[in-house]
């Protein structure tokens, strides 16, 4: 007792407090890891091809050709229509989820009957199978239905990937949601569906925000399924950059690689900072009960 006033006393005497600067170096340090290697893929993307692999940790021979290479068709690199393919993929699979996994999450908490926490139980199963094992069989069945290459293909996958994780985020979040705002609702003679559209959805919108920037981020990023589903056509950002061809045979190019890198990088993390209050509040809603 006599130790923690006299750590309080030097606390406020010295104004030093080693736990918060602990705190905040760890946080920092946090920080730096994460940031580190897309803080270098960007500053590869602005140099100079003959300085691809100099270890300057600043820009150096800066250069916008890289991008202008990333976007070039004539070596055979369709990077353009691949991020609107990703585009059309990403938010097809988050609109999908969201829509039938709102429904699901809700039943799932508000209904009663038999069997219910054995289903939530195999919605969590199913989001911990892994896609590899579902190549073959998927590349087959799309083979024999001539799907291989259509957009279809690489969105209902997407579409059972994010469908779990969004029922079991929404059914945490609806949990924890003060339902008697829905009884008043019905009381003053709203329907069951006027009460979820009018009270619930409303309620609802930071779930529902964190739950589709989640789902349209791993949809964004997919790329095993995508490598043996697509073709040239549909292939999204992904694939395309992993087949990036160079100005000459067997040549990587890692600056325009880097560039692209950059491009589909950036609109994610734009997004994250304009609704990280919404996602935050997502995220932590339901965690306390009171």
């Amino acid at each position: 007792m006599a130790t923690a006033e006299a750590n309080a006393r030097s606390v406020r005497s010295t104004g030093f407090d080693g736990k918060k600067l602990r705190t905040y170096l760890g946080v920092a340090f946090i920080v730096i890891w994460g940031l580190l290697p897309f803080y270098w893929m960007v500053v590869v993307a602005f140099r100079e091809v003959g300085y691809t692999f100099e270890t300057t940790p600043w820009p150096t021979h800066v250069t916008l050709d890289n991008f202008r290479t990333a976007f070039d068709e004539s070596l055979g690199n369709q990077f353009g229509q691949a991020l609107v393919n990703s585009l059309i993929i990403s938010t097809v699979t988050t609109v999908a989820a969201l829509v039938i996994g709102v429904f699901c999450a809700y039943a799932l908490v508000r209904l009663d009957f038999r069997g219910k926490f054995a289903i939530l139980g195999l919605v969590l199963a199913a989001s911990m199978f892994p896609p590899v094992a579902l190549v073959t069989p998927l590349f087959q069945l799309f083979t024999d239905i001539g799907w291989i290459g259509s957009y279809q293909a690489l969105i209902i996958p997407n579409i059972s990937f994010a469908l779990p994780l969004t029922v079991y985020l929404l059914t945490a979040f609806f949990a924890e949601m003060p339902w008697g705002l829905e009884e008043a609702a019905r009381i003053d003679g709203c329907t069951k569906g006027q009460a979820f559209r009018i009270v619930i959805l409303p309620l609802a919108a930071p779930g529902l925000f964190t739950t589709a920037i989640i789902a349209f981020i791993a949809a964004w990023n997919e790329f095993l399924l995508a490598a043996q589903l697509s073709d040239k056509s549909t292939q999204p950002v992904t694939v395309a950059i992993a087949f990036f061809t160079g100005a000459q045979p067997q040549q990587v190019p890692y600056t325009a690689i880097m560039a692209a890198g950059t491009i589909v990088t950036i609109p994610l993390v734009i997004l994250v900072l304009i609704f990280q209050r919404r996602i935050v509040t997502g995220l932590t809603a339901g965690g306390v009960k009171g």
